[in-house]
């Protein structure tokens, strides 16, 4: 695709997140979008932010677990940056307006004390640059309409990214078994939803190996502090309602925050 063309691509999707207005498939408008040309339209998205004052801080990985493929009709992971604008405090409420058509995520999320840069990134490569793992809630939110993607769409915006919160229980990699770790999100005190760690690629550290060996080909690099979502553990579930959302791995903590409607 022509860099106007790229550039069309990002600021069609940056409006419809600025208006919380979704858009037709990006790839319905320009046939040429492929996952390279895609990843250039995240970047030019991501290079406005950081101009505008935000803050590149991490790399998130989605869609890894089968069911979340199959839930969303995608055969292949996503991937995407992390922006310091899209965190929001564990405990606090969510303005369930400042989003589209939003799911909720569970996952272990990984910080890091030492850089990682692919290819041939191993496992232990991976064990010896994290520093903790903290439990992590992903918002997940496209600006296409329905959800009607295919992976180009979803690349070119940023991995559907819409919130993440970030649990205050930091634990060592030798405190938690990452490959069997049970997972349960609550609503207003039911249980709805229980996945394992195992969905993660059979181990949500094997995903940041997979993650960093897939971005090497961009000439990306993982840096010291930054924080890394290896994927869900369970299949996401939609955000609709306002209430009190909890989710919680075993052994490991929880994590809790709100969901307010205008109505609420």
């Amino acid at each position: 695709m022509q860099t106007a063309e790229l550039h069309d691509v990002a600021t069609t999707l940056r409006t419809a997140r600025v208006n919380g207005a979704p858009i037709t498939a990006p790839t319905k408008t320009w046939p040429a979008l492929d996952a390279d040309s895609a990843f250039a339209v995240q970047r030019i998205n991501v290079e406005h932010a950081i101009a505008g004052g935000d803050r590149l801080v991490g790399y998130k990985l989605g869609n890894i677990a089968k069911v979340m493929q199959e839930a969303f009709g995608l055969g292949q992971p996503d991937y995407g940056f992390l922006l310091a604008s899209i965190f929001a405090y564990e405990g606090t409420t969510l303005e369930r307006e400042n989003y589209i058509e939003p799911f909720v995520e569970l996952e272990p999320a990984f910080v890091l004390k030492s850089s990682l840069r692919g290819p041939n990134v191993t496992v232990a490569d991976v064990i010896n640059a994290i520093d903790y793992a903290v439990p992590a809630i992903e918002i997940i939110d496209s600006r296409v309409q329905n959800w009607a993607i295919d992976l180009p769409d979803t690349l070119a915006d940023n991995g559907s990214t819409g919130a993440v919160l970030l649990g205050g229980t930091p634990r060592r990699l030798t405190d938690l078994t990452l490959r069997d770790m049970r997972g349960s999100l609550h609503f207003n005190g039911r249980e709805v939803i229980t996945g394992n760690t195992r969905n993660i690629l059979g181990n949500p550290l094997a995903a940041v190996a997979w993650l960093v060996n897939r971005l090497a080909a961009y000439d990306v690099e993982f840096q010291a502090g930054q924080v890394i979502l290896p994927g869900s553990c369970l299949q996401a579930v939609p955000m609709n309602r306002p209430g009190r959302w909890v989710g919680e791995f075993e052994g490991f903590g929880t994590i809790e925050f709100d969901v307010s409607t205008a109505n609420n």
